[in-house]
């Protein structure tokens, strides 16, 4: 695999790292600004809305640019946005620094992983989104532990400078491992790249993200209360059982990028079974402490399964703006995160137990399914000279990645 890839890698990690960590600094930010936790975790939102917004923004308006060239531009704002959030004096400059760092999220997976995919031979195109996404995973192994104990010894504001390091050291990667590319000559602006997007199967694909990552959050929103009300562990061990859904999600990642890259859909549909599968089995598994150690790593690995079919579905869809497709899917991901969050929030309001958010998830896995399987549907009814169109678009090579 390219050394390029590495690079892609430590620019996720520090993204990763910088959108979980805030979870685990909440009390101290809370407490150094004078405000309520719940006030804190605006913070947490506000990141997750400068990823939403960024995400498809940014990809259009940089659509016609060297995509090395976007790469770096969007680790400098990361960079900034994390800076500015080490500096800000109060809790709405801390609020607009979180959001600014947000806005680049989406859009540098989304451009990084057409960059990844066409660095590689077809049938490797999927390990590539893998080997860049498991910046991400490995972030929950080692960088929000750590960077939450730095928080915590060192005070918050240095757990925002030392993702600023690991934005410059990703810029320096970036301008040293990735290949010069010239600008898209293929794409016509804002407007040619969000006309790609108007067609079934992209939102289909997006859906089948929202509903699938959204049975994952529906659960791991509420791990920490399953974990120590139901499960019986200590409130000092619920880190470490959290590493262990870092390893297996990276175990994950990594598997789906290796199945995916034969069939892409049956890996889908296999990951969103397990996941299904796993949510499910919740309620008995959390009984004890051995079977809830498992239950956490299992969720995670079956959930990041999903993770590189799911960007490539999307990619495929919409060949004709691959970043901009990409990054939506980002901002879908997000979505499902707050919008899992919220349902596995309801079944514990209604009273159906510290288990229940587990159920809605399996809930909304088994949407996830059903989404695909209507997506799968429309694919093969779409006649033959149609389906190659909308496939190969202005980027041929993103087609490869199909396999049926």
């Amino acid at each position: 695999m390219p050394l390029a890839l590495l690079a892609l890698a430590v620019g996720a990690f520090g993204i990763g790292t910088t959108e979980f960590v805030m979870m685990g600094l909440l009390p101290d930010v809370a407490a150094d600004l004078h405000i309520s936790i719940p006030t804190a975790g605006h913070l947490v939102s506000a990141y997750a809305l400068g990823v939403v917004i960024g995400a498809p923004l940014l990809a259009a308006a940089t659509a016609r640019l060297s995509r090395r060239t976007v790469l770096i531009g969007l680790m400098v704002l990361f960079v900034a946005g994390n800076a500015l959030s080490a500096l800000a004096p109060g809790h709405h400059s801390l609020l607009a620094a979180r959001f600014l760092s947000g806005l680049p999220h989406g859009a540098f997976f989304g451009v990084g992983a057409v960059v990844a995919t066409n660095m590689v031979a077809p049938e490797r195109k999927a390990r590539s989104v893998s080997l860049m996404f498991l910046g991400l995973t490995v972030a929950n192994i080692a960088g929000v532990p750590v960077a939450t104990l730095m928080g915590q010894h060192l005070g918050w504001r240095a757990t925002f400078l030392g993702v600023s390091a690991i934005g410059l050291a990703a810029i320096a990667a970036l301008a040293l491992l990735v290949p010069r590319d010239g600008a898209d000559a293929s794409v016509t602006g804002v407007r040619g790249e969000l006309a790609a997007l108007r067609s079934l199967p992209v939102w289909l694909a997006l859906a089948t993200t929202v509903a699938g990552f959204g049975a994952l959050f529906s659960a791991y929103s509420y791990i920490t209360p399953m974990l120590t009300d139901t499960a019986g562990f200590a409130d000092a061990s619920v880190t470490l059982l959290l590493a262990l859904f870092g390893v297996g999600a990276t175990a994950g990642n990594l598997l789906g990028g290796r199945l995916a890259d034969h069939s892409l859909r049956a890996t889908l549909f296999g990951g969103l079974v397990s996941l299904l599968a796993v949510l499910a089995l919740f309620p008995l598994l959390m009984r004890t402490e051995a079977g809830a150690a498992v239950a956490v790593a299992l969720l995670g690995m079956a959930a990041f399964v999903t993770g590189s079919p799911l960007q490539l579905m999307v990619m495929e869809k919409a060949a004709a703006a691959p970043s901009l497709a990409s990054s939506a899917n980002q901002a879908a991901f997000n979505l499902a995160n707050a919008g899992g969050a919220w349902i596995g929030g309801l079944a514990l309001a209604a009273g159906f137990g510290v288990t229940s958010p587990a159920l809605a998830g399996a809930a909304l896995a088994a949407l996830g399914l059903a989404v695909a399987a209507v997506a799968y549907v429309v694919d093969r009814r779409t006649p033959r000279p149609v389906r190659e169109r909308v496939v190969t678009g202005h980027v041929p090579e993103v087609s490869e990645t199909v396999r049926r």
